[in-house]
Parts: C-alpha cells; structure tokens; sequence
C-alpha cells in the first residue's frame, strides 16, 4: 500500500510510492484540486499530459450539487469526470464549518443549510464515509471538527476529542464496507482507503494527543488538518511538526490545503508526502504565474511588449508557444485562453517541482537542492 523507497540524511524527507486502486502514486505528490469534480480550466486529458497521478475533489461540493443520486448512478466520480487514475475526496468536514449556513455542532454530526440554496441538511461521520463510498474515490477522509485558528485552547480540546471520536465511527463504517445502493462504482469499497485528519490548533500538546490516538487506529494514511486557515506561516511549520513527530513512519502523510513552493519545501523537510492547494488554479486566473524566481504578475504593463515566455526553459505549453505579451493581452483582453495558459503553466510548475523533489531525495541531493531552492524562490504577493 505505502512504501518508503529513499530517505534524505539531513532531515525528515522521503521519498516513497502510494498504490491505491486507480494505479501507484509517487511521494512528494501534489494534487491539482478539482473541487467541483472538475480541476478549474483544464481538462482531465490535459492533467494526464501534466503527468497528474492523482487530483482531489470535495465531497460537500458533490453531496450538495449535483448530488449522490446523480453521480452514484452515473459510476462515481472518476467515471462522471472521466478521470481514470487516483482520486482523493475530503470528508466535508472544513466546507460544512466554512460555508454552511447555520450550522449547529452536536456529538452525533453537524447540522447545517446548504450554501446555495438553504436546504436544511445534516453530515456526521457515517454520513461522510457513506457518501464518499458513493463517490468512490481511492483515498477518502474521516470526518472532522476544524475548530479557528483564533479558538480558546478549551475549544479546540473540544474540537480535537470529537474528531478522533469521530474517526473510530468512521473507520467502523469504513471497515463494514456496506454495499451502495443505486451505485455502478469503478472501485470496490474495500479498496478504498481511509485517512484520519489531526487537529488542535496551535497546541502541541493536543496536536501531539490528536495524533497518537488516530495513530492508535491503524489507518492507511494520516492528513494534518487545520493548518494554513490564517496563522503565520512560522505558527503552521510548528504545527506540522507537532503532528508528524506523532504519526506513524510507515504511512503516509498528507497536508491538507498546502501550500506555497516553498511552504511545500519546507513541509518536505518536516517529513510531509502529500499536498493539495487551490493556489496554482486561483492565482492563475487572476494572471499570476509561478516560476522559480517566485511569481510574476503578468499583467503588468511592462509586459505588454515581452516576448519571452512566462519563463525560460519551462516545457510548459504556455512557455513552449506562448509570450508574455500575448499571454497579458489575453488577460487585459478578459479571454479564456489567458487563464487556461496560466493555469496549464502553474501545474506544470507543480508537479515538476514534486518531481525535482522525489530525484533530489532519491539521488541523495535534496539537502543542497532544497537549500538552493529556498534561497533563490522568493514568495511574495504580487497578483492583482
């Protein structure tokens, strides 16, 4: 199921292969988010080309629209989106808290109206796992309580001891592997994999308590929730390290919502395997573009007679066709194209960069790589 392949010396990164039902998974892995059962502005045959090996979807998104009738019907998600390789769903659990309306927290789940429309709806941890069973996707997430950043230490032990009360209900219902009616799934519900999520804040002492007891239920994998929802970037590394000093060595581990390149550097260094983050796709639209110097705006007017592309030596698409002049006049201009050649760029950046990565720890470099890296990407802000 996980294995690790190669280990740095200097620091906490592996190098390791994930095999799930829709194929093998090479770790460090970034996965493309497609939270609407769709990756924002590219098509599934253009991920493949990217050399995606898995992409995530959002299981609240599907429960509220267009609902477990249609896509169990319909085979599950990889044949609704005509994705054939690995499929991760989270449970529900951080967009229930984040968007729902009038949400009320009980032991048993959560109540709450959905976003679009108001109806009066209800997610608990059986009701997470069964739904992702209707989806069917390879890796699926144990329900959670994401408590704020901000929250009293008191009610983020609150937080921390409904989650992994909720875990043991998920993995009973994920262990009883119950059939779905109305389903045509690709993947048998045995196949499918359960992580835990840890929480608890800030607080290493309920980081360190969250993770040992999900460690205690022997899953396939374990995420780090939590992190990254508006505390300082030094407050987030602390809080991985906190949880991954409690976690297994011989599962995998997953970030969720991370991050930045470099952020994801770093979380490699801390023994991290998996990522997702919206930023290559969400910058991309608003014309910012990744490279290795850091990201550039391309709309900025000095620009608009470049004929360079985004960056030099890329493989991309983008890069390969494309030069920054034509690409900020695509996106002055409101056209399509611009977006989709930005975005196509960013998850190229992506995903090479995981590659880079994965030689680096294999080859026994990563230590001066990473040190090379960090010192020449340069992170700011600079999109519109």
């Amino acid at each position: 199921m996980f294995e690790v392949l190669a280990t740095d010396s200097g620091c906490k990164a592996r190098a390791g292969r994930l095999t799930v039902a829709h194929g093998v998974v090479e770790t460090p892995v970034f996965m493309p988010v497609g939270t609407q059962a769709t990756v924002k502005a590219v098509s599934p045959h253009e991920l493949r080309e990217l050399q995606a090996r898995i992409i995530l979807a959002n299981s609240y998104h599907m429960f509220i629209r267009p609902g477990l009738e249609v896509i169990g019907k319909l085979g599950g998600l990889h044949r609704f989106e005509n994705w054939d390789r690995a499929l991760l769903t989270d449970s529900g659990g951080f967009q229930v808290f984040s968007l729902a309306k009038l949400r009320k927290v009980t032991d048993s789940g959560v109540h709450f109206q959905s976003h679009i429309d108001g109806q009066r709806l209800f997610i608990g941890p059986r009701e997470a796992v069964r739904i992702q069973r209707v989806l069917g996707a390879d890796i699926i997430m144990a329900f959670d309580e994401c408590p704020p950043w901000t929250a009293a230490k008191e009610d983020i032990d609150v937080a921390v001891q409904r989650t992994v009360r909720w875990a043991r209900i998920c993995a009973e219902e994920w262990a009883a592997a119950a059939e779905i009616p109305n389903s045509k799934l690709q993947i048998p519900n045995h196949q499918q994999l359960l992580f835990g999520i840890v929480q608890g804040g800030g607080c290493a002492e309920l980081r360190r308590e969250c993770a040992e007891q999900l460690a205690a239920l022997d899953l396939p994998g374990y995420a780090i929730g939590g992190v990254s929802v508006g505390e300082p970037e030094e407050e987030m590394l602390r809080a991985i390290e906190y949880a991954e000093a409690a976690l297994p060595v011989a599962k995998p581990r997953y970030a969720m919502g991370l991050g930045q390149p470099n952020q994801i550097v770093e979380m490699v260094r801390r023994g991290v395997d998996m990522f997702d983050c919206v930023l290559p796709t969400r910058v991309a639209r608003n014309g910012t573009a990744y490279t290795a110097d850091g990201t550039l705006n391309l709309k900025r007017a000095e620009l608009k007679d470049d004929p360079a592309p985004i960056e030099n030596e890329c493989g991309c698409y983008a890069c390969q066709n494309f030069s920054r002049a034509y690409i900020r006049h695509l996106l002055k201009a409101g056209e399509i194209l611009g977006l989709r050649l930005v975005t196509l760029h960013n998850l190229h950046f992506y995903l090479g960069l995981m590659r880079t990565i994965r030689a680096a720890i294999v080859s026994g470099e990563f230590g001066a790589w990473s040190r090379q890296f960090l010192e020449r990407y340069k992170p700011r802000e600079d999109y519109e």
